[in-house]
This record gives C-alpha cells, sequence and structure tokens, in this order.
C-alpha cells in the first residue's frame, strides 16, 4: 500500500480532532445542565442507585470486550464488509448474552439481599437496586445491535456524523430525564433517559450514516483475526474495568446512598474530563497512530508527543486547577445537600495527572501489541484493589478516595520502561511538562481567593 501524504493525514487529523472538541464542549454543557436540573429533581440516594446500576453494566460490557472497534480500526480488513458483518454479527449476540448475565446479576442481589447477605447500610442493599440493573441493562442489546459504519468512519478520521448522533442521543435523554423527572421525582428518569440515548444512537448508526448496511454473516477467517487481537485487548478489558469501576465496585460496599450520591457528583466531573481525553484517544489518536504505524512507522515518536504536548499541559493545568478549588466548584453549581462532595472533587481531581500516559496505550494498539496494555491494566488493577481497601479500614472514606485518585500512577515506571522498547522517551519533555500544574494550581488559588 503507498504512503499517505502526511499533510494530508495531518489535515484529517485536526478536522476530527476540531469535531472531538466540538462535540465534547456541547456535550459537557448538556451533561452538566441536566445534571444540575436533575440534582434538584432527585435525591442524592437516587444518584448513588444509579452509579452502581450503571457499574454493573459497564463492567459486563468490558468483561466481555473483544476489542472489535480498535480491531476494525486497526486491522487492513477495516473496510472489508465480510469483516465488518462479522463484527457486527458478534456484538449482536455479545449484547443479548450481557443482558441475561445481568438479570441473573439482579436476581442474585435480590436474594442475597432478602437472605440478609447484604449490609443493610451500604447502597447495595436499596430495594430498587435489582429492578434497575435489570432495566437499565437493556442497552447492552440495544448497544449490540450498533452499525459498524460508527467504527469504519472513525477509522477514516471521518467524526462528523459520529458527533452529530452522539449530541442528537445526548439530547433526546435529556429532554427525557427532565420530563421523566419533574412527572414522576423518581430513579426510573435516569433509566429511561440511558435508554433512550442508547436506542437514538443505534437507530441514527443505521440510518444517518455512510456505507453497506449490515446484516448477519460468519466468516471464519474474520473470527479467527477477532479472536486473535482480541485475546489481550479482552484480558486488558477485564482488568481494566475492574480497575476503571473499582471504585464505584468497593465504595459501593462501605459508603450508604448518601454518601455514594456525593462521591457520584464528584466523579461526574472528573469523569467527564476523562470522557473527553478518551473520546480523543480512540476518535483520532488510535486511527492517526495506526495509520502511521501501517505507512511511516519512523514518525511514531514524533506523533506521539504531538499528541502529548496539548494533553499534559491541559491534564495538569486542570488537576491543578480543581484540586485549589474543587470546593468552589461544588459550592456554585450545586445546592446544599451536595457540599460533601467538594472534598472528593479536590483528591479526584489527582487522578488527571496519571490520564495522560494513557496516549501510549494507543500506540501498543496501533502496533499490534495489546499485550503490553494488558500488563499495565494488571497493574492498575492490583494497585487499586490494595490501596483503597488499605486507606479505607485505615483511615476512612476521604483516605480511599485518596486511593481512587493516585493507584494510576503505579503504572508509569512500567510505561516508561515499555516505551524505551520502542524508543518513545522524552524525560525533558516530561519534565517541562510538569511546569503546568503549579500553574493550575495558582490560577485555581486565586480564583479561590477572589470569590471569597
Amino acid at each position: 500500500m503507498p504512503a499517505q501524504n502526511p499533510k494530508t493525514l495531518k489535515q484529517r487529523a485536526l478536522r476530527a480532532g476540531g469535531w472531538i472538541f466540538f462535540g465534547y464542549g456541547v456535550a459537557q454543557v448538556l451533561r452538566l445542565g441536566s445534571n444540575l436540573l436533575m440534582t434538584r429533581l432527585l435525591v442524592p440516594e437516587m444518584f448513588g442507585v444509579m452509579v452502581i446500576a450503571t457499574m454493573v453494566s459497564m463492567i459486563l460490557a468490558m468483561l466481555s470486550d473483544l476489542g472489535v472497534h480498535q480491531n476494525i480500526v486497526q486491522s487492513r480488513r477495516g473496510d472489508d464488509p465480510a469483516f465488518l458483518n462479522t463484527a457486527w454479527a458478534v456484538g449482536v449476540i455479545r449484547g443479548v448474552v450481557l443482558w441475561v448475565i445481568a438479570v441473573l446479576i439482579s436476581l442474585a442481589l435480590y436474594l442475597a439481599d432478602g437472605a440478609g447477605l447484604v449490609a443493610p447500610s451500604s447502597v447495595y442493599a436499596a430495594p430498587v437496586l435489582p429492578l434497575v440493573i435489570a432495566v437499565s441493562s437493556l442497552s447492552a442489546i440495544i448497544n449490540g445491535f450498533i452499525s459498524t459504519n460508527m467504527s469504519a468512519a472513525g477509522r477514516r478520521l471521518d467524526q462528523k456524523r459520529i458527533i452529530q448522533i452522539d449530541l442528537i442521543s445526548q439530547i433526546m435523554a435529556m429532554t427525557v430525564m427532565i420530563i421523566f423527572g419533574t412527572i414522576t421525582r423518581s430513579i426510573w428518569a435516569l433509566v429511561a433517559g440511558s435508554l433512550v440515548a442508547s436506542m437514538t444512537r443505534t437507530l441514527l448508526s443505521h440510518t444517518w450514516m455512510s456505507g453497506l448496511p449490515n446484516r448477519f454473516h460468519w466468516e471464519k477467517k474474520a473470527v479467527r483475526e477477532l479472536i486473535s487481537f482480541g485475546k489481550w485487548i479482552y484480558f486488558a478489558s477485564i482488568v481494566s474495568v475492574l480497575a476503571s469501576q473499582g471504585d464505584r465496585l468497593l465504595l459501593g460496599g462501605y459508603l450508604n446512598g448518601h454518601d455514594m450520591g456525593l462521591y457520584a457528583i464528584a466523579i461526574l466531573i472528573t469523569g467527564s474530563i476523562a470522557i473527553g481525553v478518551y473520546q480523543i484517544f480512540n476518535s483520532v489518536a488510535l486511527p492517526t497512530l495506526s495509520e502511521v504505524a501501517r505507512n511511516e512507522p519512523g514518525r511514531l515518536r514524533e506523533i506521539y508527543y504531538k499528541f502529548r504536548v496539548p494533553l499534559d499541559l491541559g491534564l495538569l493545568f486542570l488537576a491543578g486547577f480543581l484540586y485549589a478549588c474543587g470546593q468552589l466548584v461544588i459550592d456554585l453549581l450545586y445546592d446544599h445537600r451536595y457540599e460533601g462532595a467538594g472534598g472528593m472533587l479536590r483528591v479526584l481531581a489527582l487522578s488527571l495527572v496519571a490520564l495522560r500516559y494513557d496516549v501510549a496505550h494507543q500506540i501498543y494498539l496501533a502496533l499490534g501489541i495489546p499485550r503490553y496494555l494488558a500488563v499495565i491494566k494488571f497493574v492498575q488493577f492490583v494497585s487499586l484493589y490494595t490501596l483503597v481497601p488499605l486507606l479505607y479500614y485505615g483511615a476512612g472514606t476521604q483516605a480511599a478516595v485518596w486511593g481512587v485518585a493516585l493507584h494510576g500512577l503505579a503504572t508509569v515506571p512500567l510505561m516508561f520502561y515499555l516505551n524505551a522498547k520502542l524508543g518513545l522517551n522524552d524525560f525533558r519533555r516530561e519534565a517541562v511538562f510538569l511546569l503546568a500544574f503549579p500553574v493550575g494550581v495558582l490560577f485555581g488559588a486565586g480564583l479561590r481567593a477572589l470569590w471569597g
């Protein structure tokens, strides 16, 4: 295959990045606006229950992840209809299986609660939780039918229609949540919103995306490629989801519904930043790095640091800024019932320090060595499940939140080791980037002083 014009690749990457930033900005305004409205309609306990139900869905999805999207983006067969239709069939089957498992989990939780096996003070004991898990997990079936044209467009760095579909889905979900919440003042408003978002996105992926329509197809060669690439993604996904959702999993057993609701608000803010970063990783960094790896592997280090510069400066600045004035942010946005989320937000902001290194994960996938990613995710998993329980039982809830915020730093030495094998490290740049953190602290402290 002839090499792509670097300028053309740059233009496509910048255009895709522009759409990602636009979509992310609008999405966060919508997300924050709907969250502020819903916190005034619902009590904190409902958000605590919903974060557990969402956690279950996320864990199940990641535990069965074969990296189909990443494979379509990375594979040389990523435009082959037989390969795409086989990948779609795998996704449909996977979605049905996930929902069945979610129903079994909800039934087991209901029986365990009835038998007195669940701590009555924890959010797991909420009577409505099993039914919320079963109903909200219907999104697994709906999402399984999403057209592979979404992934194919991402492979081409064509983000315009994807972002439009995501925003329309979010607007539909927000509208349903607000109407339902105003009428019922119940947690089912949150459940309805999530289901409507999934239905809208799936429907539009088939009717509004260009490309061949999906149909059921089963090609053994495609299945073998999906499994060969996906086995390491599968392992990485298992430890990744147990790490990324481990804070909810662990704290759900330690905290009551009210405190878990406060944590949900704090993690919403840092999580919204992480979502934007991961969108850039999956929608811009991975396709760009994959194309460079296929055609011009000698430019990987250069492109890697071109992604790192804005992400590092932005994330380190935001980490320092929120650490300095996280309480002020909560006080300005939420009523007095959510005041306790401020201290949690300040600590969780420090998780953004380690997040910036995840660009390297996209290089591992682009080079077809997902085992590197699997090893990093395993270290992250071990550090979380070691730190959080030790800190909680040793010093309480706030100490456990520190464990959540800092556990990702345990993977940094390993990442530098793996990057050294690929010739990616530049420690001079790494040191310069760190200056953005104290700058953020100064800005946050200055804003807090002016406001006070």
